[in-house]
Order: C-alpha cells, then sequence, then structure tokens
C-alpha cells in the first residue's frame, strides 16, 4: 500500500464518520484521532489529538444536512491541521452541498457555490476530492487542484452483476434534460438504449412531467440521476414511464440520497422497485424506505487517496 514519503492520515468530522472509518479500512490506516464538539452556544471545537507535522492529512467530511454545521465542522479542522503544521491537507468531500447554487439564475442571486471554494481554500486546504459535482464547472471555481470521482463505474458494475445480459434489453432514462450526459454515459456502458423525461419545473422543489422521449414500452427501466432530494421528480419521472411510456418496471439509482422533506414517503409510494445509492451522506437518511440499497464508495475514495499519496493518475478512476 503506501510506501514512502510523508505518513497518510485520515481524519473524519461528524458528518458521515462510517464512511472515513471503511476509507481507512481499505487503506489499511487507523482512523485519525480528533475530537469536535459543539460548546453551550454551538460554536464548533476541534482538537487533534495526535501529531500531524508535515503528515499528508485527509479530511472526510460530506457538506450534507446540517449543511452549515458541518461545513464549518469542515473549515474549522482545516484550519486546525494547517495550525499544526500539516505537509499538505486534502478536503475529502464525497457530497458537496451549495453545489446547485452554481450561477445567478435571477437578479441579485448569489453563486454560493463559488463562496464556498473561496472559504475552502482561505481555511487552508491544498486540494479537494469529491464525488459527482451537480455541475461539473463548480471545478473552475477553485484555485487549487480538485479531483472529481464519478459514481458511474459503481452503478455500471453492480447493475451488470444484478441482471446480466438482460441489461441489453433495459432502458436508461433521464429524469430531465440537464441529467442526459451522464445518462447516455451510463447506458453506453451497458450497451442500452437511452429515453428522457421532459418535465417542467413549476417553482423549487416540484415539478411536473410532461411526456416521455424514447421508447420504454415494455421495457425494464433504470431511472438515473445525480442526486434524490425531496424525490419529487424521480417519483414523478417514474410515473411517467409506467403510465404514459408503458413501462415494466422502474428501478432508480442516484451518487446522493439527500432525502429531505417527503422524500421517503414518495419513494415508499411509488412504482420504484428499488434505489440504489452511494453512501456519500449518511445510510441513516434513507432509514424507513426499505427500497434504498446503498453502494459503498469507500474502495473508490481509499484508491484515489493513495493515488494522491503515491502522486499518481487518478484517471483510471474515471472510466
Amino acid at each position: 500500500m503506501i510506501s514512502h514519503g510523508k505518513e497518510v492520515k485520515v481524519f473524519s468530522g461528524n458528518s458521515n464518520p462510517a464512511l472515513a472509518e471503511s476509507i481507512c479500512n481499505h487503506l489499511y490506516k487507523p482512523l485519525g484521532k480528533a475530537d469536535i464538539k459543539r460548546f453551550a452556544d454551538g460554536e464548533c471545537s476541534v482538537s487533534i489529538l495526535e501529531p500531524v507535522r508535515g503528515a499528508d492529512v485527509f479530511i472526510v467530511q460530506s457538506t450534507c444536512k446540517p449543511v452549515n454545521d458541518n461545513l464549518m465542522e469542515l473549515l474549522v479542522m482545516i484550519d486546525a491541521m494547517h495550525r499544526a503544521s500539516a505537509g499538505r491537507i486534502t478536503a475529502v468531500i464525497p457530497y458537496f452541498g451549495y453545489a446547485r447554487q452554481d450561477r445567478k439564475a435571477k437578479s441579485r442571486d448569489p453563486i454560493s457555490a463559488k463562496l464556498v471554494a473561496n472559504i475552502i481554500e482561505a481555511a487552508g486546504a491544498d486540494r479537494v476530492l469529491t464525488m459527482d459535482l451537480h455541475a461539473n464547472q463548480i471545478q473552475g471555481f477553485f484555485d487549487i487542484p480538485v479531483d472529481n470521482l464519478f459514481g458511474n463505474p459503481i452503478f455500471v458494475d453492480y447493475y451488470a452483476k444484478k441482471f446480466g445480459s438482460a441489461c441489453e434489453d433495459m432502458v436508461v432514462v433521464s429524469p430531465d434534460v440537464g441529467s442526459v450526459a451522464r445518462a447516455r454515459t451510463f447506458a453506453q456502458k451497458l450497451h442500452m438504449n437511452l429515453a428522457i423525461v421532459d418535465k417542467r419545473r413549476q417553482k423549487a422543489n416540484q415539478c411536473e412531467v410532461m411526456n416521455v422521449i424514447g421508447d420504454v414500452e415494455g421495457k425494464d427501466c433504470i431511472l438515473f440521476d445525480d442526486m434524490i432530494d425531496t424525490a419529487g421528480s424521480i417519483c414523478n419521472a417514474a410515473k411517467a414511464i409506467v403510465e404514459v411510456g408503458g413501462a415494466n418496471s422502474v428501478y432508480a439509482c442516484a451518487s446522493h440520497g439527500v432525502l429531505s422533506g417527503p422524500a421517503l414517503e414518495r419513494l415508499n409510494n411509488s412504482v420504484i422497485k428499488e434505489v440504489a445509492l452511494l453512501n456519500t451522506i449518511p445510510e441513516s437518511m434513507g432509514e424507513g424506505c426499505d427500497k434504498i440499497k446503498y453502494i459503498s464508495v469507500a474502495p473508490m475514495f481509499a484508491e484515489a487517496i493513495e493515488r494522491i499519496y503515491q502522486e499518481i493518475s487518478i484517471a483510471k478512476l474515471f472510466n
């Protein structure tokens, strides 16, 4: 495994310690010791309980719900490592919060994703390792190296094993026009046809499905997206595929299971047979829905960390 140079040390915030522990298991490394607490008034308190001077430090922290608390925790941990003379600090952010606020949708809107990038850099991070950014251009918001891993190969492997040769008779469906590129890549790797659900969003977190572009009649379909938030889009898309398109069955997969508000209830009541999610956000978010199956991203992140440390290409992980 890690065989030369400065020592690798992996630390975890409170957002997803189970994932951090699993990453360490794949690296054959113990999880770094840190005490992260809250003061009575809600302020974040971080104490690093082992030396990190000269070490290659990786801080695993998804900025999921509670988003602002987890983001602040990450920033304070980065600052603590910086002041403790860590050799290099990599912010490992499996789920990058605020990624949907990547542009001005109307006058006087902030570009919050850019602001978050700025403060992560200002805190002292030397590089960022993340997965399936909502918009790839967010990498350009940083002036430090950003490695954006793709969950696509994980899903390809999962469904290839699950359905075998039957994959070629299935259809990958993009729940909206914005997800077509990633859905097309996924479909090509599994030799599936592609369909698109055309929808019109009335207001934030609500959408209306209009029709299905492509032939899904009598087919088993896989809805493919980067995240499921309130599950309105994915459930309405599944309903359209069955009722309008005449599909036989619908499966769904997404990299990030944000699962806000009525998401679990909607998924339970939907026509979707199974929802495959990556554990970039804690699996506890999916408790209460038997349709959800989590797939671990720990092996991919562990290999990426090892390659970053050894300063070799991680392009293999993108394929």
